[in-house]
């Protein structure tokens, strides 16, 4: 199956999926060798999956814990200019489904690092109040687990 991410004109359409994974008030992202941030468990959808059908499998791939979904919890359209090799200067609208995953009690990721393509991947436990940056950068301000409504968020910065 193809990820759903097509060129768009001179652009990038890039449909994805993030893990909202919290533990004694940290969350799970994902850094590797080339950034200097850190960004969300998930990836992009495929062809042919659903949106909670992709965030089951990414965190599978990527934790090698199978985790149930609790809840939708933020749509974000964003426009940015990429930095990875093959979006380096384009611009992209990405179309994210974040959802807050049921995270099983004594979960540790079985696996620590992966790779994407050529870059090498690892699993890091962040404080959301740390001056580290992350993205979504709304997991810092916005993330209220008790809160059971879905919220649609923009960022633009073209």
């Amino acid at each position: 199956m193809e990820d759903m991410c097509v060129p768009c004109g001179n652009g990038i359409l890039n449909v994805r999926v993030g893990a909202i994974i919290m533990k004694n008030g940290k969350l799970l992202m994902v850094g590797n060798e080339r950034a200097d941030y850190l960004y969300s468990v998930g990836g992009r959808i495929k062809m042919g999956e659903t949106a909670e059908e992709a965030i089951v499998r990414e965190v599978m791939e990527e934790t090698g814990v199978r985790m149930e979904i609790d809840r939708l919890g933020f749509v974000h359209e964003n426009y940015f200019h990429g930095d990875s090799p093959e979006k380096s200067g384009r611009l992209v609208y990405e179309l994210s489904f974040y959802f807050y995953m049921k995270v099983p009690l004594g979960f540790e990721p079985i696996c620590q690092s992966f790779a994407e393509g050529e870059t090498k991947e690892y699993l890091h436990w962040v404080n959301p109040a740390e001056a580290r940056k992350i993205f979504p950068a709304f997991f810092k301000t916005e993330l209220q687990p008790s809160v059971r409504y879905v919220r649609h968020l923009v960022n633009d910065e073209r």
